[in-house]
């Protein structure tokens, strides 16, 4: 190879440099060129061929790769500064992610983030927030992998937290807000027990948390430790193996084993027995399934008093573990009540040590966060119009009427998200 063409090369190769600074290296190889016509058409095949693929390596940064597993998404380096990364296979690159944050046992904490929850004072930084808080929580953030699911969440957690990871799904946009029970939020609720699935097949355990959980205390020492998968509870019926309690999905401990595989794969699955119906009914309805008996998958409930939440809080300060902002409907609520949460948290360290053991103090929450279940309100946007999506989705709606009126009849007024 010529030094011109290694010239041309080199700098279609470096992608750090500025589109600028590229075009002015090409002209001057032209210019240099001109001179010699036979020259010149070679040189211009292999420019041609260097602006494709510079074009095309650029363009790939934030669209999806070809995949490597039948129904795995397109996955994205989680530093800026790998340069290597398109070289790297999808599953190297996932591993190279969960490596850097497991602990020991080959255990990591995952939530998933998009623009709506990731803007500047919004949940993201509530979450994050209280990890630094809690007790015990800290250190528990080197563990802690933040899963994009658009761009501009991935730009955002860049910022914040050390273990990002983009996870993008062609045709689908998770940038705003998911409204409860739209085709966005389904959509967005089963991606995320497929990726889960994929995270298990890879040998991980995981704690799964939603971003709007706030971590007041290490969790791990409330496990149990002969458990496949444990839940926690919208609410919690006193006995952690009565499948009669209501679970909710944003929140699970699952230790990778063929057990747990299994039944991911059939959680996922009964997406098509149950069309309309979004991962955490579905639960609620395949826990009473033979094949989970056949599986063979060792279920444990979480107890409230620990686990809890808008729908049913933990009422002793001193074990509280997580607080979940369930019951509760539209961001603006959401994050209101997430920030009283933390107030109450950080009153609750200011009190003497006899004041904290005493049983008087509560949560000042719900305040803002319905238990009745309301449509969007006027002056929040959505990708899609929630009365377009009754009139084009029936089979959503029939399944939102009867979600609605189980969780009143289980608990008059109280709805779990």
């Amino acid at each position: 190879m010529s030094r011109r063409q290694r010239a041309v090369t080199a700098a279609a190769a470096g992608r750090g440099r500025d589109s600028f600074g590229f075009a002015n290296m090409m002209h001057q190889v032209l210019t240099e060129s001109a001179a010699r016509p036979r020259a010149l058409f070679s040189v211009a095949s292999i420019l041609l061929t260097c602006i494709l693929v510079y074009g095309v390596a650029d363009t790939l940064r934030f669209l999806p790769l070809s995949n490597s597993f039948s129904s795995f998404p397109s996955i994205f380096p989680s530093s800026a500064l790998d340069n290597d990364s398109l070289q790297v296979s999808e599953e190297n690159r996932l591993e190279t992610v969960l490596n850097n944050a497991a602990m020991q046992d080959r255990t990591v904490i995952l939530t998933t983030l998009n623009e709506a929850w990731a803007a500047p004072d919004s949940v993201i930084d509530l979450f994050l927030e209280s990890f630094r808080i809690g007790d015990g929580t800290r250190k528990l953030l080197n563990h802690l992998v933040i899963i994009a699911l658009d761009q501009k969440a991935f730009e955002r957690c860049l910022t914040l937290h050390r273990h990002c990871f983009a996870l993008i799904t062609d045709g689908v946009d998770f940038h705003q807000e998911a409204y409860f029970m739209t085709p966005q939020y389904l959509k967005m609720m089963w991606k995320r027990i497929d990726f889960l699935r994929t995270v298990l097949e890879m040998g991980y355990n995981f704690i799964f948390t939603d971003a709007d959980i706030m971590w007041f205390r290490d969790p791990f020492p409330r496990f149990y430790q002969d458990a496949d998968f444990q839940v926690a509870c919208d609410h919690f019926l006193g006995s952690p193996d009565d499948v009669q309690n209501r679970p909710n999905g944003g929140f699970n401990h699952v230790k990778s084993n063929n057990r747990s595989i299994e039944f991911y794969r059939f959680w996922y699955a009964s997406r098509e027995t149950y069309p309309g119906y979004h991962d955490q009914d579905v639960l609620n309805i395949i826990k009473f399934d033979p094949s989970i008996m056949d599986i063979g998958l060792k279920i444990k409930f979480l107890d409230t008093a620990y686990f809890g939440g808008l729908c049913e809080p933990s009422e002793d300060f001193n074990v509280v573990c997580t607080m979940h902002a369930n019951c509760c409907y539209g961001l603006n609520s959401k994050l209101n009540d997430l920030r009283i949460m933390l107030q109450d948290w950080k009153y609750f360290l200011s009190l003497p040590l006899t004041l904290k053991k005493s049983a008087i103090f509560s949560w000042t929450v719900p305040e803002n966060c319905s238990k009745i279940f309301p449509m969007h309100s006027p002056d929040e946007s959505v990708s899609t119009s929630f009365t377009s999506s009754i009139d084009s989705h029936r089979d959503v709606t029939v399944s939102l009427f009867v979600h609605i009126m189980g969780t009143l009849c289980y608990r008059p007024k109280m709805m779990h998200d």
